[in-house]
């Protein structure tokens, strides 16, 4: 990448995702990133979050914070793979990154008490989830085989996702 590229560019939507998959190719933008842009996360983040078949890690530099989060292959999915100027990379849908953000986290206990709201306790904006998104949403869960996502899917529908 030049210099002037990058002071042509950097400003652009879609070059910091670019650069995120310069540095680790086997990786999707995901998680706080991908909710950030679709307003379903209310508080701001800064670094680029992927996810890759690879080791976790962050790395810092001139370009800005990059994470790096591991997952298991059999849920390495969900993401289309996108062009900029020649770099190809891929991003999550906003379904499958609501799925990797729950997944990744920790599970509290206090998530078992029939009260408890993930959505407000996270300060996670999902009330605009399309019934499409739901569906596909619920899909990765089923396919994760995860106990611990079948209770955030139930704490969903139940406190938020309400018919």
């Amino acid at each position: 990448m030049t210099r002037r590229f990058y002071e042509l560019h950097c400003a652009d939507v879609n070059f910091a995702p670019a650069a995120s998959a310069i540095l680790i190719p086997q990786s999707y933008v995901s998680l706080e990133y991908i909710l950030q842009r679709h307003a379903i996360l209310t508080d701001v983040t800064y670094p680029i979050s992927a996810v890759t078949l690879k080791h976790t890690r962050v790395i810092d530099n001139k370009l800005g914070i990059f994470t790096y989060r591991n997952i298991k292959e059999n849920l390495y999915n969900g993401f289309t793979i996108l062009d900029y100027f020649g770099i190809p990379f891929s991003q999550a849908a906003v379904a499958k990154a609501l799925f990797d953000f729950l997944y990744l986290r920790p599970w509290s206990a206090k998530g078992r008490f029939s009260s408890y709201n993930l959505a407000e306790d996270l300060r996670l904006n999902l009330e605009e989830f399309s019934e499409d998104e739901k569906v596909e949403f619920s899909e990765f869960v089923e396919s994760s085989n995860s106990r611990k996502m079948e209770q955030i899917l139930k704490n969903l529908r139940k406190t938020i996702w309400r018919h």
